[in-house]
């Protein structure tokens, strides 16, 4: 009976110790004793098999060995080596303690159980102040999933969590996670620089595909904050479960790939992980669809993607990737792998396996259930079955087929941890004061405040407990059938912005440098600005008012001009306004100005000539003084023309209506008083009727009454009304600026001075009018009558291209004064110098007034006694019957005194027929 008690205890032990050995062999199967233990809690597995099976809490089974997580595990254990090598803490040993997660958090709080556990147990307290695992420190996990749960855990214990890899941005939250830190930068960095580099590129049209598990949903949040700040939209978004079975995840993939293809944006950007692009890009690969991809941190680097059959065809891919570093001596170590001395390492152990066993029954088409993964059978040497010993055997395969660079934040993980520990515990140059076996909480303080140099780079945590350094910007570029990477920028965390190291790369989309588009609508030129439709990115160009610019592509509105300058429509900026007035320069001021001061030079002369000629018949006729009266007013009409030219002022203004007025207006009065000379000394009236009108005709007081009435006008035109400088607006779609005199804000000033003006005129038409029948060698009714046409002519057509066109009023008026003027002068004078200078006078009044019978009433026959005198007016007429006689008079008139024209009628009674009956008879 003692003998079966003894073998039953022994049975049970060995069970347990078996339990025991399984659980560490599968899942924490590598260990190296030390006075200080660190945990490693990385993936060497990528799977965890019949998840979907399991219902009891039996043990974890993981498959499909993760080559690049091993890689970057062994780095941990390499640089723990090298600490302890070099005597970094002198006295003290690192251990460490490496668990696999699977990828996996259940997996991996597992493992962290196992870590902490004392004695294989764990004690519930409610203060674990003074808490001593085993374990001071857990270095992991990869995916922040994984570490989300872990960190959650170890906060109760406040164990430090040292991430490498895990970027989401809810672990900077030191409320949540209290004793989580990490050698990268938040993942909230990462979409603000996938956010500007899509802006640099000109990228505003872009779909995203993003995980369901933590790391993808938080950076996807992230990232729809900055695309909105970069200017970027979404045409769509597609989410990729991790946790689905084979078949559910390829028709997933499948429905995604289509929403791509069929999608009019060119951009994706991938927030995945490494196995489902790769499971997405094989899927793009059989449909031969060529998109420009983004990629995120977690597969920016994954040389298994770049090595995919056919990658190639995929198109452009650039992403952002932490900092990396080549370490000679670790490449080596890979070259040589070996278990640490008194420790093992089941995963060098499998690793060896998969690579240096013979097993070529696996590579039949019906392969045993015991053969290894398709992808895990592709690290298989090809001289396998040459070796006895798959342990004893080594090669540089992951030094090849790895980047071993991307191991740089693992090895600066130690060396923080080693950082702390030796001012944790005290270490000097040749001791470690401190307590070895302290609770990790302490630890945790330290790494807080730790600033060290590793490879000539200072780091430090910043109050999240994240790395503020920078990215790199890469992009994968072409290496025969597969791909390689170059950096071509970087994306400093502390002042925000993207510097490109290079442009001289080759994109995919376009076989040249010239960077592919992807945009919802065309960039907008500087001189337009965005008139967003449906989506903030998709938008129609519209040119930029007039008074407004953009000088820049892609303006979401127009800029307004600043003080004092224009710009038209469409304009990509804005000038001052050209100045536009009758400048003294140009050539139609010149030509104004030639032909006012030709028409005083020709008035000039004229009055010479009257005043030479004064006492010859036809000067006489044209009463001289009046003549000179007209000639003074034409004289200020013409000066006040030079007075339209040069820059206006106010004075100016006022000056030039106020000559032209008071001038015109003399020489209108003068003009009307000739007409009404005539019309009283020609017409038929009554005696009643004759004395009344004979009464009103008094040249001076008429001349002097009538500019009087026009200077009144003027003056309340001044005073109520006065002209000014135009401030109306400039026409918006022009660059002139027209500098001009404004008339009065309500023209009434102006209307009734011009109005008046054409009255004289029109009364002077209608007296002339009625006399037209008189000879024109005695009176001026034809000249009158065709300058009055001509003025009024003149400016009826002038009022309405004034108000037409009234920049160009100016010209029009200054050119309506001269021709009217100049019709005075060629009307009035220039008839009248002829006749003296090239015309013999020999007209006679005998033979004046025959002309006036012929087109005289036959009814009446008139012997006229007319004296007018310039300042009175004496004037009898005689009616006598109709008979075969025909009065006539005297056979030329004569000049009596005082300039008063005398024609004296004495009259001699002789008939036609007595005159023609003695002539018979003397025959």
């Amino acid at each position: 009976m003692y003998r079966f008690l003894s073998a039953l205890i022994a049975l049970s032990s060995l069970q347990a110790c078996g339990g025991e050995w399984d659980f560490t062999h599968s899942m924490c199967g590598a260990q190296a004793s030390g006075d200080v233990v660190i945990g490693i809690l990385l993936p060497c597995h990528h799977k965890v098999t019949a998840l979907d099976k399991r219902i009891r809490p039996e043990s974890y089974h993981c498959s499909d060995f993760h080559l690049p997580s091993f890689m970057r595990s062994l780095a941990v254990i390499h640089e723990i080596e090298e600490i302890n090598a070099a005597g970094f803490l002198p006295g003290v040993r690192l251990g460490y303690m490496m668990c696999d997660t699977c990828s996996f958090a259940s997996t991996a709080l597992q493992n962290v159980e196992y870590m902490l556990a004392v004695n294989r147990s764990m004690n519930v307290d409610c203060d674990y102040s003074d808490f001593r695992p085993r374990v001071k420190i857990i270095l992991g996990a990869r995916y922040s999933e994984v570490s989300i749960a872990v960190a959650r855990l170890l906060s109760v214990y406040m164990i430090p969590l040292l991430s490498s890899t895990s970027s989401a941005q809810d672990l900077s939250d030191k409320r949540r996670y209290p004793s989580f830190l990490r050698t990268i930068p938040s993942d909230k960095h990462q979409t603000k620089a996938l956010g500007q580099v899509m802006h640099h590129f000109g990228w505003n049209w872009v779909g995203v595909v993003y995980g369901d598990d933590e790391y993808g949903i938080a950076a996807f949040q992230s990232f729809l904050k900055d695309a909105e700040k970069n200017s970027v939209c979404l045409n769509y978004k597609e989410v990729l479960p991790d946790n689905l079975d084979n078949s559910q995840r390829l028709s997933r993939i499948k429905q995604v790939a289509e929403r791509i293809r069929s999608s009019t944006a060119r951009v994706v950007l991938l927030i995945l992980k490494a196995e489902l692009v790769e499971a997405l890009f094989e899927e793009m690969i059989r449909t031969n669809t060529s998109r420009t991809w983004i990629a995120s941190d977690a597969w920016s680097r994954s040389r298994s993607i770049a090595q995919m059959e056919g990658i190639n065809k995929v198109g452009d891919i650039l992403g952002f990737t932490f900092v990396t570093g080549k370490n000679e001596s670790f490449d080596k170590y890979l070259k040589n792998l070996t278990v640490t001395p008194g420790g093992y390492n089941h995963f060098i152990e499998e690793y060896k396996n998969l690579r240096f066993n013979c097993t070529p029954e696996c590579f039949s088409d019906k392969a045993p259930s015991y053969c290894p993964s398709p992808d895990e059978l592709k690290m298989k040497a090809d001289n396998a079955c040459n070796f006895k010993d798959p342990q004893e055997q080594n090669d540089d395969h992951l030094v090849t087929a790895l980047d071993t660079s991307d191991a740089f934040l693992h090895r600066l993980a130690v060396w923080a941890t080693a950082n702390a520990l030796k001012k944790l515990l005290k270490c000097n140059g040749s001791s470690c004061q401190g307590e070895i076996n302290f609770p990790p909480w302490k630890l945790l303080e330290e790494l807080k405040k730790v600033q060290f140099e590793f490879e000539n780079r200072s780091f430090i945590f910043d109050k999240n407990g994240d790395f503020e350094d920078c990215y790199n910007l890469i992009v994968w570029e072409k290496d025969g059938d597969h791909r390689r990477f170059l950096k071509i920028g970087n994306y400093h965390v502390l002042d925000k912005q993207i510097r490109l190291v290079t442009n001289d790369f080759i994109w995919f989309s376009t076989a040249n440098t010239t960077i592919p588009q992807s945009r919802c609508s065309e960039r907008c030129a500087p001189g337009s600005f965005k008139k967003i439709l449906n989506a903030s990115c998709c938008h129609n160009c519209t040119l930029c008012a007039a008074g407004t610019f953009s000088a820049e592509w892609d303006l979401d509105t127009c800029q307004r001009c600043p003080n004092g300058t224009w710009s038209l429509k469409g304009w990509t900026q804005c000038k001052q306004r050209e100045e536009s007035f009758l400048r003294w320069s140009d050539p139609l001021p010149i030509i104004l100005m030639a032909a006012a001061v030709f028409g005083i030079l020709l008035l000039l002369v004229t009055f010479i000539i009257f005043l030479v000629n004064r006492n010859s018949p036809p000067m006489k006729r044209a009463e001289v003084r009046l003549s000179c009266v007209m000639m003074a007013g034409l004289s200020v009409s013409f000066a006040s023309v030079i007075w339209f030219m040069g820059r206006p002022n106010v004075h100016l203004c006022r000056a030039r209506q106020v000559m032209y007025a008071l001038g015109f207006t003399l020489c209108m009065s003068c003009v009307l008083v000739k007409a009404f000379r005539t019309f009283l000394a020609f017409l038929p009236f009554g005696q009643l009727k004759s004395r009344r009108l004979h009464k009103l005709y008094k040249p001076l007081v008429i001349v002097i009454v009538i500019t009087s009435l026009q200077g009144v006008i003027c003056l309340l035109w001044l005073i109520f009304d006065s002209p000014d400088i135009d401030d109306t607006p400039p026409n918006p779609q022009s660059m002139t600026l027209v500098i001009q005199c404004s008339e009065g804000h309500t023209y009434i000033g102006f209307s009734i001075m011009l109005s008046f003006i054409a009255l004289l005129a029109l009364v002077g038409l209608l007296l002339a009018f009625k006399g037209r029948k008189v000879p024109q060698e005695f009176s001026e009714t034809g000249n009158i009558i065709f300058s009055m046409l001509m003025y009024l002519f003149v400016w009826v057509c002038f009022i309405p291209v004034y108000i037409m066109n009234n920049e160009s009023g100016t010209t029009v008026q200054a050119s309506a004064i001269l021709v009217s003027s100049y019709g005075i002068i060629f009307c009035h004078f220039s008839p009248k110098c002829y006749q003296v200078l090239w015309k013999s006078n020999t007209e006679t009044l005998e033979k004046i007034l025959n002309k006036w019978r012929a087109i005289s009433s036959p009814k009446h026959d008139v012997v006229t006694e007319i004296n007018i005198d310039f300042p009175r007016v004496t004037l009898s007429s005689e009616k006598t019957q109709k008979s075969d006689s025909f009065i006539t008079s005297s056979t030329s008139p004569k000049l009596c005194s005082s300039g008063t024209l005398c024609i004296s009628s004495y009259t001699t009674l002789v008939t036609k027929r007595k005159m023609a009956r003695t002539r018979s008879i003397s025959c």
